[in-house]
């Protein structure tokens, strides 16, 4: 007891700011990902024993650009458990989860931690390859660890530990099971054996999850893991991580996939504290209410006793028999005061924004005829054929299917930016399309603060201050975060601009691919009410069943070259997708 006394008592210590070197490959890219981690700094005491599998470093802060994100607070991550890390856009998640990788709080140096937050870099090796290869590499730095503790301590309970997972990787089996883990996540045997030079990013970032989930660290983090990946492989994700028995942090907006893997939820709080709940997203809340109404309780019950000891004291006056009485009140006044009143629960903010349309139009108002298409113009190559499809200005439908299949081309098809190779794709005179892509908040001008970076897409509008604070305030973004440049926002915060910009073009018809992949839980609810309000067509593709849930009317699968209507809910094609991938889950 007294040495755990001892260690509560160390004053904090700050750990340096960490500088990342800049890679031959993208030499800018890197020297702004400095640039940010030389703004972001944190303190903390490690309270857990050094040798512990669990994590508990108390007095925690963490600051960004001199703003304070956590304040003094407690990270406290077991062994075992798995943890939903969750908070509104900008509160500063991915900055924590960042800060933790980084090992800017005193983490024990043989708790070993990967971030999921880039793509596995492009080289000569493929895919297969590249996960082999990682394995092989972290063998050797179990085999160099486990050398230098028996060095030291050959008694140490973290050899056991050491032991286990050399063995759990088996270089035996590692090419069947490094395929398995691609197989989940989408890879045909033809792209396991493509080079990483050769993938896109999204393909790229699969290869980095699989990697990871192969060599299973001691700290699993993952920043919004399912960005880019397929319903299919979401479902087989959600199966793969619920069976996790080291530490698992991540952050995720998809409630069913925080119900399906956490055991804890962190929430990170308005008063910037990180708070613990445990359970999954929907035992969270169900917590976090009864809190809530037993907080209101107890504070309107305080309420009504102050209120009746100051009324007390105000009567008394100065009549000498009272005043004693009154000076008596008055201490039991101040000893709450000084114990900390309970505090009122914050009003709930529900955020709502709305996409203006510019009004219905008769139907037809976007037909394929006949259409065919392929990237090469070869009829041998094609990805959709002969496919008859429509939408009008009611439509409400969500696209699925499995990467690859043609979902995005499809969106870009319908938007005009592709063109058919055979057939034709006929629209109204009057359209007018919105497109939100997976990449359109990479299109901002990041230098440029929100407010200047729409005065200057729409320079036929009012130019005023008030005028453009209004307008990106409709979509969330408020105070400082309108006026700072867009490069020391979240993404989340960035897609909020896109949202404000597909508005004021006023569409008819919405191409929404992925809107969801930077949205906090609360603002994927307002989107949703804002497509169902919007008086235009839209398609919708996303990995969100949630999001699909509340808006479509329709679902389409895209699939072999095809368009085919789904007779069912989204429900039964979820379940319909775990049945499928949990027959290549590892026993």
């Amino acid at each position: 007891m007294a040495g755990d006394k001892e260690k509560k008592e160390k004053k904090p210590r700050r750990v340096g700011k960490r500088n990342k070197e800049a890679s031959v490959e993208n030499i800018t890219e890197a020297a702004a990902k400095v640039a940010l981690d030389n703004n972001r700094s944190s303190t903390g005491v490690l309270t857990s024993e050094k040798n512990s599998r669990d994590v508990k470093i108390e007095l925690y802060s963490l600051n960004f650009f001199s703003q304070n994100l956590i304040n003094e607070s407690t990270i406290e991550l077991n062994y075992g458990r798995r943890y939903g890390l969750i908070g509104p856009n900008g509160s500063g998640k991915s900055t924590f989860l960042q800060s933790l990788a980084a090992r800017e709080a005193p983490i024990p140096e043989h708790i070993d931690i990967y971030l999921l937050n880039a793509e596995y870099a492009p080289t000569e090796m493929s895919a297969l390859e590249a996960v082999i290869n990682d394995a092989e590499l972290e063998i050797k730095r179990l085999e160099k660890l486990m050398e230098d503790i028996l060095s030291e301590d050959p008694e140490s309970p973290l050899l056991d530990g050491i032991y286990d997972r050399i063995e759990d990787l088996d270089p035996a089996t590692f090419e069947s099971r490094a395929a398995m883990l691609l197989d989940g996540l989408g890879f045909s045997p033809q792209r396991m054996k493509m080079k990483t030079k050769d993938l896109s990013g999204g393909w790229r970032m699969r290869v980095a999850l699989a990697k990871a989930l192969f060599i299973k660290p001691t700290m699993l983090i993952l920043d919004e893991p399912t960005n880019h990946l397929d319903l299919g492989a979401c479902v087989w994700l959600e199966e793969y991580l619920s069976k996790y028995d080291r530490i698992l942090l991540l952050v995720s907006h998809s409630q069913d996939f925080l119900n399906t893997v956490c055991t804890n939820i962190i929430e990170l709080d308005h008063k910037k504290q990180l708070k613990y709940y445990t359970g999954n997203y929907d035992m969270y809340i169900k917590t976090k209410k009864e809190n809530e109404v037993n907080q209101m309780k107890a504070y309107k019950k305080q309420q009504e006793e102050i209120a009746d000891i100051k009324k007390f004291i105000a009567s008394c006056g100065t009549f000498a028999n009272l005043v004693k009485q009154a000076k008596s009140r008055q201490k039991i006044l101040d000893k709450m005061e000084a114990d900390g009143l309970i505090e009122k629960v914050p009003d709930e903010k529900v955020f709502d924004f709305t996409f203006w349309s510019a009004g219905p139009l008769p139907p037809p108002v976007l037909a394929f005829n006949d259409m065919s298409f392929s990237y090469s113009g070869k009829m041998d190559d094609l990805i959709y054929k002969n496919l008859e499809f429509g939408v009008d200005t009611e439509s409400r439908i969500a696209l699925v299917g499995p990467n690859g299949a043609g979902k995005s081309t499809l969106l870009k098809l319908m938007a005009g930016t592709l063109h058919p190779t055979a057939g034709t794709i006929s629209r109204h005179s009057h359209l007018k399309i919105g497109v939100y892509s997976q990449h359109s908040a990479d299109q901002l001008t990041l230098d440029k603060s929100a407010v200047d970076y729409l005065r200057s897409k729409f320079p036929e509008m009012p130019q005023d201050l008030p005028y453009w604070r209004q307008n990106v305030g409709r979509f969330g973004l408020t105070g400082n975060a309108q006026l700072c440049p867009i490069e020391q926002l979240s993404d989340g915060q960035r897609a909020r601009i896109v949202f404000c910009e597909l508005s004021l073009h006023r569409p008819n018809l919405l191409l929404l691919d992925e809107p969801t992949n930077a949205l906090d839980i609360e603002t994927i609810d307002s989107l949703a009410r804002a497509i169902n309000r919007f008086e235009g067509g839209v398609v919708l593709v996303s990995h969100d069943f949630r999001l699909i849930r509340q808006v479509a009317e329709q679902i389409w699968v895209c699939e072999n070259g095809n368009m085919n209507l789904w007779d069912g809910s989204i429900a039964q094609y979820k379940e319909k997708l775990r049945k499928e991938v949990t027959k290549s889950l590892p026993k």
